[in-house]
């Protein structure tokens, strides 16, 4: 389940910077802040992952 929720976590990462990146290519900066908030939930998530695998050792 772990291995599962990082590659989420990463995935959401690289949509959300490719989003961003879009955005910021066509002057969008709704598509833009989307991509910004995408990143940030990736983020955490991952945050989230580490912190559970600190306490499992």
């Amino acid at each position: 389940m772990a291995k599962n929720q990082k590659g989420h976590a990463k995935k959401e990462q690289v949509k959300g910077k490719a989003k961003e990146a879009v955005g910021r290519t066509v002057g969008n900066e709704r598509m833009t802040a989307e991509g910004k908030g995408e990143q940030a939930k990736g983020d955490a998530r991952q945050a989230k992952e580490k912190t559970k695998d600190v306490f499992k050792h």
